[in-house]
């Protein structure tokens, strides 16, 4: 895909979270919004290897969403590359449904169940050391949430994937600057936060997580660099992103639009997929 094709694609499933957290009525919807980018990247531009017609071939690409209440986005992509119907997402949160409010192994593309902070990056560097031991050659990605960073576990796994040299782990931090009632700086600072990667031994990349430009920078990057430690792509997002009254407010982490406000953020998303459509159309 080309950059206007990566922004159409963003846009498009932006619109698509939004409707399936209104048709539930509920869903992280802010959490959501502000990793859409980086999951187009990731998906969509082939750096993470998988077969959607065959979810446990051996020897794809390991993806964990630690941020789990950020699922809406990854359903949303599972079902756009066929891993499932997208008729499912019209069962969201609803009783019997596969798609809960947090990510589960028994849906297609999901490799473990998240959403209680802390534990992708541990369960990601376990992954990748057992595929070191085994002379297999898939990688781990691993979306964290700047919130969860704060907590002791993420950088248990951090020392433990630096220790075993694990090139094959790839953590993305998606630092939106807020957790579920505060900005992070206000609840427990993180800052200098490349620098505390960097003392923990790994290699670190920053960039602007709405830019399609960097981000595919930073993807490439890591596969043409042969560094000897484990990579985190500091990602800088606006939380909410899309909807203008949602970007950077602590207060929607969990909350939904109504009424006259929901019609409204539809239509703005609809307008900008199209908008885009036409300028790819030519």
């Amino acid at each position: 895909m080309n950059i206007q094709l990566l922004e159409w694609k963003a846009a498009s499933l932006r619109r698509v979270v939004l409707q399936m957290a209104l048709r539930a009525g509920k869903g992280h919807v802010a959490p959501a919004l502000s990793w859409v980018d980086i999951a187009v990247t990731l998906f969509y531009e082939g750096y993470l290897r998988v077969h959607p017609n065959d979810p446990q071939w051996e020897e794809r690409d390991r993806f964990i969403l630690s941020k789990g209440h950020g699922c809406l986005t990854l359903y949303a992509v599972l079902a756009d590359l066929g891993f499932f119907d997208l008729a499912e997402l019209e069962t969201f949160v609803k009783d019997g449904s596969r798609l809960a409010g947090h990510p589960d192994p028994n849906i297609p593309g999901v490799e473990v169940l998240s959403g209680s902070l802390g534990h992708g990056l541990g369960i990601g560097a376990g992954l990748c050391l057992g595929a070191k031991l085994d002379r297999r050659d898939w990688k781990t990605y691993v979306l964290l949430g700047d919130g969860e960073c704060q907590e002791g576990s993420i950088w248990e796994a951090a020392a433990f994937a630096s220790h075993h040299r694990l090139t094959n782990l790839v953590a993305i931090v998606d630092r939106n600057h807020l957790g579920a009632t505060d900005f992070t700086e206000q609840v427990m600072t993180l800052e200098p936060f490349r620098e505390r990667w960097e003392v923990f031994g790994w290699e670190v990349r920053t960039v602007d997580g709405h830019s399609f430009k960097e981000l595919l920078e930073a993807f490439e990057l890591n596969e043409l660099d042969k560094h000897d430690r484990p990579l985190v792509i500091l990602a800088n997002t606006t939380k909410g992103k899309g909807l203008d009254f949602m970007e950077g407010e602590a207060h929607w982490h969990h909350r939904l639009p109504i009424g006259t406000q929901a019609d409204e953020a539809l239509e703005v998303l609809h307008r900008r997929e199209q908008e885009l459509s036409q300028v790819i159309q030519g």
